[in-house]
């Protein structure tokens, strides 16, 4: 082995290998005079070595080796390595080093110079710099947003407060001041919720990761209910704390069981009402059309009106006691599990009004529709208001009915076409209200609650219902019903 790397360095003498290098290199004797410098050497200084060699190194200025060059101090051990040093580039710039030296030694022991490696370091100090300042820049402009948002949560009304990572309280605003008083190495499981430990439900985990979280909670100190939202909020030294706002929605809360209570006193009485009213009913329509059948070719005119009259009225009155009804139980129908067939509803809802269609010769065009996750028996009732609406207003004017559908990326909508007189535009919102009929219905038996309860079906489901204008006269009804969340 000596043999095969006594020939290597045979062929390629020391200097050779020293010049593969790449780090600047340069030897001194004891006068510190330079008696080698390599390739990288001259790369980084740009001085050749033709114009080195012979020189007393100081002529590089270097910083701080102008002062006092440890080379060859007895006060320092060698080697000495990273040190940080500038030297004056051949062009007059100054050079950015950092830099490892040591002695070199005869066979015998004796110092004989030195060795000096570096490596050009400026760039990565100009970018040292810049980051330094881009960060300093960042700090104050975070702390002015700190400054400029604990104004803003100063000036609300609802209580705010910041935490740090371990859960102590670092900041509260007015609001919340004047409820617990100062404040002084708190954590906020102990202020806000009383307790030894940390809440079950903290969301300071989910808060580091960059999460909202959403929270409703009820304070002891005022024995009231708050919507907490909890936001990270980003500090200047990276570090993440969470900003918590609380809105006291005790009053919204009871308010919205009330109305739900109202709401429910009002569909039992509604049911309970229709339900009453409609058993007489029964009986007033079949014993009109009993002394009809039976006795009507015996009474006179007026007679036969007077009873026509009456079983039409008690129809109608029928009629709305079982919208009414419909009315009343929408909103008690959970989702099927699996999609509907529209195109089934709507053929269900066309044989229930054959008669209807018969007798206004409509024409109802049916396309292709898509499938939707809404209860079976609210579609036919859906289908069932809109067909009717415009076979009562608009197959005198043109027999024509449209029916389409289109899935959208978010929604699902259907079309119901009509070329009749159209709705006008002071009237497009309005009748969709309870008993609510636009101007050319003043003469056409109906309630008035049909596309109102298309509207409760539709917004049930988180949708929309609203009415246009058809190209070249009519109504287009636009049923939206958007993506479950």
């Amino acid at each position: 082995m000596d043999s095969h790397l006594n020939r290597f360095f045979a062929a390629y003498p020391l200097e050779k290998l020293m010049q593969t290098i790449p780090t600047g290199l340069f030897m001194v004797n004891t006068d510190m005079e330079i008696v080698y410098w390599n390739d990288e050497a001259e790369r980084i200084t740009g001085y050749p070595a033709s114009e080195t060699l012979g020189r007393h190194c100081s002529f590089l200025e270097g910083t701080p080796c102008d002062k006092h060059c440890g080379l060859f101090g007895v006060d320092l051990p060698k080697p000495i390595t990273g040190i940080g040093c500038t030297v004056v580039h051949r062009d007059g710039h100054r050079v950015e080093l950092t830099k490892n030296i040591d002695l070199l030694y005869d066979a015998a022991g004796e110092i004989i110079g030195g060795i000096e490696a570096f490596v050009d370091i400026t760039r990565l100090k100009e970018l040292q710099n810049n980051l330094k300042e881009e960060v300093a820049a960042r700090t104050v402009e975070l702390e002015h947003e700190q400054r400029n948002l604990s104004a803003v949560l100063d000036g609300m009304t609802d209580l705010a407060y910041i935490c740090t990572e371990d859960f102590e309280i670092s900041f509260m605003n007015r609001a919340m001041q004047e409820l617990f008083g100062e404040i002084k190495d708190r954590k906020c499981y102990e202020l806000m919720h009383g307790l030894p430990r940390i809440c079950d439900d903290c969301p300071l985990p989910q808060i580091t990761q960059g999460e909202n979280v959403r929270q409703e909670r009820s304070l002891p100190i005022t024995g009231r209910t708050y919507e907490i939202i909890h936001s990270p909020l980003y500090q200047a030294d990276g570090s993440v704390r969470k900003l918590a706002v609380c809105r006291d929605i005790t009053e919204r809360l009871r308010s919205e069981t009330e109305l739900k209570q109202a709401n429910a006193d009002l569909d039992a009485f509604v049911a309970t009402v229709s339900h009453d009213l409609r058993s007489p009913l029964t009986p007033l329509i079949g014993y009109s059309e009993f002394l009809l059948e039976q006795y009507g070719s015996t009474l006179d005119e007026m007679a036969v009106g007077c009873l026509q009259e009456i079983e039409t009225t008690g129809r109608r009155m029928q009629a709305l006691l079982e919208d009414l009804l419909t009315l009343a139980r929408v909103g008690e129908v959970a989702r099927p599990s699996q999609p509907v067939s529209l195109n089934r509803v709507l053929e269900e809802v066309r044989q229930e009004l054959d008669v209807q269609i018969l007798r206004n010769k409509a024409r109802i065009e049916v396309a292709d529709l898509p499938a939707l996750r809404v209860p079976e028996s609210l579609l036919v009732d859906l289908f069932r208001n809109l067909l009717r609406n415009a076979l009562v207003y608009a197959v005198d004017t043109d027999p024509l009915i449209e029916v389409s559908g289109t899935e959208l990326h978010d929604r699902v909508q259907l079309r119901v076409v009509d070329h009749g007189p159209g709705v006008p535009t002071d009237e497009r919102e309005r009748i969709f209200e309870p008993f609510q009929r636009g101007t050319g219905g003043e003469h056409v038996a109906g309630s008035g609650i049909g596309l109102a309860t298309v509207r409760n079906i539709v917004r049930l489901y988180d949708g929309r219902v609203r009415v246009v204008e058809t190209p070249g006269g009519g109504a287009t009804f636009i049923v939206d019903f958007f993506a479950e969340k």
